[in-house]
């Protein structure tokens, strides 16, 4: 376990300085003095970094996204490792893929330095244990066909990079986004983002523009993932988890607006596939009964593109 009260070594400690994320930007040194409005509108521009620097991260991420979807399709997992600030953000991207895309708990996790509690509460010294890292992953049972991601502005975060070379040696996909250029993570790494958001407005706190820029990231990640994995069609969310009433009204247009059946028959099929929209649509697109589309969608690892392609001689217009 790495002592809390240890220091950086020099080098540590100017390599640390010398980051982009940890610079000033001098222009800004009567920020404090400035009218409310004139800050609020400062640290409003500054967000157009994170949107340029996921925008330049494209092919990476697409890169990233590719592997990940692959890795889940043959029965892996998407485990996300990460501290402070970033370590929350993938938490909360974790959280959201189950309502969201209707994934099993254990499809996307996230691993927080310092665990449950450093979600609320910093953790001294959770982030600079390096054989933390690994050994949660170790915890969750990590296995060769899973996808782990290490997000850290940095690139140097102890935790993360103990997890993602530990990954890589047990055999399973390594990336890693970061807001620094070659950095010990993007090394550790298979595949790495690097999102180029610079000095923040105030000087190193990395919860401004880095933060929105890995939140950008970590939302394309994972929905780009859940794309490739069948769960929408089109522009639709067809594995939406119906619970509650609003999600229950969208389901219904879902399915009306891909089938072109009417509310009632759109209801009664949503009905007897017991609210699974991706089994209702099969059903109404193929003449199928929700059993029948049931067993295509297993059949197809729940593509319902692949179900209708496996049966084109039932696809007609709207069912009756």
């Amino acid at each position: 376990m790495t002592d809390p009260d240890a220091k950086l070594s020099p080098g540590a400690a100017k390599a640390l300085d010398a980051l982009a994320t940890e610079g000033l930007r001098p222009e800004l040194a009567d920020l404090d003095l400035r009218p409310v409005a004139e800050i609020v509108r400062v640290l409003v521009d500054a967000q157009d970094a994170a949107q340029c620097a996921a925008t330049a991260a494209v092919p990476q991420l697409a890169r990233v996204a590719e592997a990940v979807a692959t890795r889940l399709a043959a029965g892996g997992r998407l485990v996300y490792v990460g501290a402070g600030t970033s370590g929350r953000l993938a938490v909360l991207d974790a959280a959201e893929c189950i309502p969201t895309f209707n994934t099993p708990p254990n499809l996307v996790i996230a691993l927080l330095a310092g665990g449950k509690a450093a979600f609320v509460n910093a953790i001294e010294g959770a982030e600079d244990d390096a054989a933390a890292g690994a050994a949660d992953l170790d915890g969750i049972g990590l296995q060769p066909v899973d996808a782990v991601v290490g997000i850290t502005a940095s690139g140097r975060t102890p935790y993360v990079v103990g997890a993602i070379s530990h990954a890589r040696a047990r055999g399973a996909y390594t990336a890693a986004i970061v807001n620094n250029p070659s950095s010990p993570l993007a090394a550790a790494a298979e595949d790495s983002v690097e999102l180029a958001t610079g000095p923040e407005v105030i000087a190193g706190s990395t919860r401004l523009a880095a933060g929105t820029a890995q939140k950008i990231a970590l939302n394309t990640l994972s929905t780009a993932v859940m794309v490739r994995l069948g769960k929408t069609w089109g522009p639709y969310m067809i594995d939406v988890r119906t619970s509650n009433a609003k999600l229950r009204r969208r389901a219904l247009r879902i399915v009306c607006a891909i089938t072109g059946v009417d509310e009632n028959a759109a209801a009664a099929t949503l009905e007897d596939a017991h609210g699974q929209v991706k089994t209702a649509v099969l059903a109404l697109l193929a003449h199928c009964d929700t059993i029948e589309a049931r067993r295509r969608l297993d059949a197809n690892g729940g593509r319902v593109r692949d179900a209708l392609a496996d049966h084109p001689q039932n696809i007609g217009g709207p069912a009756s």
